[in-house]
């Protein structure tokens, strides 16, 4: 397998582009893919389990990875895994994924649905998206036959080798049979979608890099097909945290499981040396505009964080939810008042302070809300509150704002 050659190298507009802005980590055959995709438009997929009722920031680059596929004149596929969400995939997990019901996958698809749209155009034009489902062909598989004209294109041995799995043995985790399938199946969705819309071109994260071999292995031995794979880099932030994880747990896509406020402030957050690459991979900020922001020292370096949070927020919940994050943190933290956009709890009359904290995702655990009060870094009303037993009496009428050292707000109200 060949890594990236220099940015010079690079004919199509696709990998300029990626390359230009960090996508790339490995390619399974980088001239062959740039060849082909300065000739013509090629298919591509990534492929996303419906694990959730919303994806999350963690998913985001896979999605500005099919953004980019169309911004370069190609035809991307979202992959929804109605089939593969049944088992999960064990890549670099620590324990096996919860197994949920063909209703729970369903609704959860349905959930996700609308953050593609935002992101890439749909229809039926030669470089539209499309959304595809695996169940429609791995819900119809029969074992014996699967056996004996797929799995006999896998090594055991091999599979044992990949990083992902070599972790979960190490560590003398159990990987079930069911789990450990899971590489072959996706190798297999790479080979449906070769045959049944012409992809040559599966792009993931670094962690899929086992998967994706296989699938374009499987697509050469089997069909005689010359397919492709990109990853990305492990993304983390830089003080070393994986990004889109926070004290309070993931950064959802979605409004219901985070408000448009708290991603906002996510972003705003980025520390000062994480600027230029985010702005590089999650919005479509030119990229002379991101050199002049990234170059900014001190103080100024917070308006291209601004620039980020609003180019984020307006990608993922529309302009007018971002302009009116932007204002609400203008407002809170300039006027000390309290934007209508903040996250709002509504309590029946009485809540303990420990709950309230918990309830709006601003401590993981009861043990972590405890904790941040003891640090004085819960205020009420501005005030301090520093006894976890603390009980917050509401009246009709009087809101009260919660807050969180000095960036996390919530309006608790009757």
């Amino acid at each position: 397998m060949l890594t990236a050659p220099t940015m010079s190298q690079y004919k199509s507009d696709l990998l300029r582009l990626l390359d230009e802005r960090g996508y790339i980590h490995q390619l399974t055959d980088a001239e062959g893919l740039d060849s082909l995709a300065s000739r013509r438009t090629i298919t591509g997929y990534v492929g996303f389990d419906a694990t959730a009722p919303s994806l999350h920031v963690g998913h985001m680059i896979q999605i500005m990875l099919l953004r980019r596929l169309q911004q370069a004149g190609h035809k991307p596929i979202v992959l929804v895994g109605g089939g593969t969400s049944k088992i999960g995939d064990p890549s670099f997990k620590d324990e096996a994924r919860k197994l949920m019901t063909d209703e729970t996958i369903a609704a959860n698809i349905r959930t996700i649905m609308p953050v593609y749209q935002r992101f890439l155009r749909f229809g039926d034009g030669p470089t539209d998206a499309v959304l595809m489902n695996n169940a429609d062909w791995l819900d119809r598989l029969e074992y014996i036959p699967f056996l004996r004209d797929i799995g006999q294109h896998f090594s055991v041995n091999r599979m044992l080798s990949f990083e992902s799995v070599k972790l979960r043995l190490d560590r003398e985790q159990s990987l079930s049979f069911l789990e450990f399938n899971y590489m072959i199946l996706q190798a297999y969705d790479f080979l449906e979608l070769s045959r049944r819309v012409g992809c040559v071109l599966q792009l993931g994260g670094s962690d899929q890099w086992g998967n994706i071999v296989n699938g374009v292995e499987l697509g050469r031995r089997v069909d005689g097909k010359q397919l492709f794979g990109v990853t990305t880099p492990l993304l983390a932030t830089a003080d070393g945290r994986k990004m889109g994880k926070t004290e309070a747990g993931a950064v959802w896509l979605n409004a219901e499981q985070l408000s448009p406020y708290d991603f906002w402030q996510f972003w705003r957050n980025t520390h000062d040396a994480d600027v230029g690459k985010f702005l590089r991979l999650f919005t479509d900020v030119p990229l002379h505009e991101v050199a002049r922001l990234e170059a900014l020292q001190g103080s100024e370096i917070n308006e291209a964080k601004k620039v980020l949070a609003d180019a984020v927020t307006s990608m993922v919940h529309g302009e007018a939810a971002a302009a009116e994050a932007a204002e609400t943190a203008r407002r809170t933290f300039e006027e000390g008042a309290a934007g209508e956009a903040l996250p709002t709890l509504r309590v029946d009359g009485q809540i303990s302070i420990v709950v309230a904290l918990t309830v709006l995702g601003f401590a993981a655990s009861n043990g972590e809300a405890r904790r941040k009060i003891a640090e004085g870094a819960v205020r009420l009303n501005g005030v301090a509150i520093t006894d976890p037993s603390f009980q917050i009496v509401l009246e009709q009428g009087e809101p009260l704002k919660l807050s969180l050292g000095k960036k996390r707000h919530a309006i608790l109200s009757c």
